[in-house]
């Protein structure tokens, strides 16, 4: 009997080792397997993790870049010289052009302004001086008589009279007919001395009318290039944009320089040759008066001048009476 229960339990002991060794060989391969599936599931969550500082840098790279965008543009608009000598130097052929061109015109102005300016000053000094010496003179043959101190382009206008009185001594002639022959012929002389004044002005308004619209076509030209410049680049960066209007712009700048200046000379000059003009009309009349006067002290038909005063009749009573 106790021999039969220690072999039962030899039996069970040894089943027990037995299972024992079954159960650790069967899960050896379990957390093998359990191990291998939950390493992929923990993989992405390593990765997730380790993306988040990618996040992060992205964020800083982008405003690095636009902090790198914003230097390249003031890298840009260093690059280009925006003085008006370096806008000329950068600009295109045609807006060279316009700019030489406007300034060559503003050049022509400046010079006619003072050209001009000491040749009305010189003429209309001399023309009143001479003026005045027809008015103090008594005839025409003592004012012809003192010309040799006078210095003026109005003398032509007696030198002319000179020429028509010799031309008319020649064969008979009335106080009517040589009186028209002299005013038509001293017109005709002012009217040249007018125009060879006003030789000149017709440039400053030429220049004053079409500048603007030269400076104009400049800039339209510039703002065009720019807009091709747009798109080869494909891009709206000022970098690429402002140095170009710049210089279309400086056109219309130039323009406007050229043409103000144009416009105030030409309406200067016109008052000032208005006033010559004048002169020269006054020079016309004392001239007249003086030959109209040597006429009549020839004419014998002529009374003296207390017997026109002091007429006989009487004088006509202009009132009417009430009745």
């Amino acid at each position: 009997m106790f021999t039969r229960a220690m072999l039962l339990l030899c039996l069970l002991s040894g089943g027990i080792v037995q299972l024992s060794m079954t159960v650790h060989a069967t899960e050896q391969p379990l957390s093998m397997v359990s191990t291998s599936e939950v390493t992929p599931e923990l993989t992405p969550v390593v990765d997730t993790i380790v993306e988040q500082p990618v996040i992060v840098t992205t964020s800083s790279d982008a405003i690095n870049a636009t902090d790198t965008e914003h230097g390249f543009t003031e890298a840009a608009f260093d690059a280009h010289d925006l003085s008006p000598w370096g806008m000329y130097k950068a600009a295109d052929v045609v807006v060279k052009s316009v700019i030489i061109g406007l300034l060559i015109a503003s050049l022509v102005s400046w010079a006619i302004c003072i050209f001009k300016s000491v040749q009305l000053n010189v003429a209309k000094r001399h023309a009143k001086k001479l003026l005045a010496h027809l008015i103090q003179s008594t005839s025409f043959a003592k004012a012809s008589h003192d010309l040799t101190q006078q210095k003026s382009e109005a003398l032509i206008l007696l030198t002319a009279t000179q020429h028509e009185l010799c031309l008319s001594a020649a064969g008979p002639a009335t106080d009517e007919a040589l009186k028209e022959r002299l005013i038509a012929r001293l017109e005709r002389v002012q009217t040249s001395l007018s125009a060879n004044m006003n030789r000149g002005t017709g440039v400053l308004a030429t220049i004053g009318s079409v500048a603007p619209f030269v400076g104009l076509f400049g800039t339209v030209w510039g703002i065009m290039n720019s807009f091709i410049g747009i798109a080869k680049t494909q891009t709206t960066n000022l970098a690429v944009v402002a140095p170009g209007i710049a210089e279309a712009l400086l056109a219309t700048a130039l323009g406007l320089v050229a043409a103000i200046p144009a416009v105030v000379m030409y309406n200067h000059f016109s008052r000032s040759i208005g006033s010559y003009k004048a002169i020269l009309t006054d020079i016309l009349t004392a001239t007249m008066i003086l030959i109209s006067r040597d006429l009549d002290r020839k004419n014998p038909q002529a009374k003296p001048l207390a017997n026109l005063l002091n007429d006989d009749k009487k004088p006509v009573n202009i009132i009417s009476k009430e009745s």
